[in-house]
């Protein structure tokens, strides 16, 4: 039993001192908040999704902005037909050109051709509603990085108050070693004068010893919700984080809503999500109408390469329409329909799950509220309790036993507390997340 107890002390020692050697910080709410806003991996990748969605809206400026383009073109021909054209295009066609031998059996000529060419959308209805369905992504993404900020701002409300619950565990764990050696050393004593017998001492070791563990537990708590906290701030370094201010009940300003808000960011962006669907549907419906474009070009010919001696130019406008390509149009449309619908439903279940969180969220402030009541009191009377058996005990008046159940009992008693205070403030900030908008 010694070499036990011998072992389990020095396996406690060593993972105090790992703990010690590891940096503690002092760090405020506050402060996590700033750096989790700026440095935060999931804000930054929801930023990135917001710039996709701007150049996809920003390419659909080729609705109406025009489409300009350059080239220059170098070749040689016998082909008689292209030799003919190519001297027409330089102007340099001579009366001897016209001889019958010389169209058919030309030299070899030389051309170069450079050419601008502009194209100019004049009515393209299907390219309007999709630049639409492209504006409204674009939103709801904005929206979504504001809504992904309230999401890490409550995950730095909990991470934070863990933190706070995890060194409450150790102040109560703490403490109850204290507590635990002191009666140790009390039964030490009286087994000496013959008062107690061994298995009653032995219990009071099996009890520091179980006292050791939790502490140790609540230490490796302070170091996952530290970790926690350093992910969330996209920290790498291997810091322990110690809270500014300790876990006390928290009065949050929240709106007394039955019903989720629409102006809530993510509702917002989930509609605008289901507009841009409807608008993806209006432009395939759309496809099935004529588009009509303007075109001109300017062309420089020469049998010098980047030269120009000889010039001309084309401008006109085309009206085409696609009557039938197969069924391709009609299945695209059918599908970008479902599409639409499945958003609408998509969003309706989402504002249902919510709302149903929300309900949620209420019951379990109402409880945690009734729970603070009833483990404050439980609390109070747990220490009472201890206060008489460690008088009635260092009298000789009380078991041992009793001493034990009742220092283990307020020690759950309290963790229970610090979990409820805990409970109630989380409830508050969940029901702020969920009000928010």
């Amino acid at each position: 039993m010694k070499k036990q107890t011998y072992i389990i002390s020095l396996s406690f020692l060593i993972a105090t001192l790992v703990v010690q050697a590891q940096q503690v910080l002092p760090i405020t709410k506050a402060e996590v908040l700033t750096k989790v806003s700026e440095e935060n991996r999931a804000i930054k990748i929801s930023e990135q999704e917001y710039l996709e969605a701007k150049a996809d809206f920003k390419q659909t400026n080729a609705v109406f902005l025009p489409n300009i383009t350059a080239s220059h073109t170098g070749m040689a021909t016998t082909n008689p037909l292209m030799a003919f054209g190519s001297k027409l295009n330089q102007g340099i066609l001579t009366a001897s050109d016209f001889n019958p031998e010389l169209l058919n059996n030309p030299g070899q000529v030389e051309n170069f051709a450079t050419r601008f060419e502009i194209q100019q959308p004049l009515i393209n209805v299907d390219g309007m509603y999709q630049r639409k369905a492209a504006k409204s992504k674009m939103e709801a993404q904005a929206l979504q990085i504001e809504r992904t900020s309230d999401f890490y701002a409550f995950e730095v409300e909990k991470a934070y108050m863990q933190l706070q619950l995890a060194y409450k565990g150790i102040d109560v764990m703490g403490k109850a070693l204290e507590t635990a050696n002191e009666n140790k050393k009390l039964a030490d004593n009286s087994f000496k004068q013959g008062y107690l017998q061994r298995a009653d001492v032995l219990s009071v070791e099996v009890r520091v010893n179980e006292v050791k563990n939790q502490l140790q537990t609540a230490k490796s708590n302070v170091e996952n919700a530290s970790n926690y906290l350093s992910f969330l701030m996209n920290e790498t370094s291997d810091v322990i984080y110690k809270p500014s201010d300790s876990l006390q009940m928290e009065s949050l300003n929240m709106m007394n809503s039955e019903t989720i808000s629409e102006n809530r960011s993510d509702i917002k962006a989930m509609m605008l999500a289901s507009n841009a669907y409807e608008s993806m549907n209006k432009a395939d419906n759309m496809s099935f109408l004529p588009t009509l474009n303007a075109f001109g070009s300017y062309e420089l010919y020469d049998d010098q390469i980047f030269q120009g001696d000889a010039s001309g130019y084309i401008f006109g406008a085309q009206l085409s329409w696609t009557i039938l390509d197969g069924s391709k149009r009609f299945g695209k449309s059918q599908k970008s329909k479902a599409a639409f619908d499945k958003s609408k439903l998509q969003y309706e279940q989402y504002v249902s799950q919510n709302q149903l969180e929300l309900n949620k969220a209420k019951r379990m402030l109402t409880d945690a509220e009734n729970r603070l009541t009833l483990t404050k009191l439980s609390l109070e009377q747990s220490e009472e309790s201890l206060r008489i058996r460690t008088n009635r005990y260092e009298q000789g008046l009380e078991k041992t036993t009793d001493l034990l159940l009742a220092e283990t009992q307020y020690s759950q008693k309290q963790l229970e507390y610090y979990q409820t205070i805990f409970e109630y403030n989380y409830a508050q900030a969940y029901l702020q997340f969920l009000t928010k908008g």
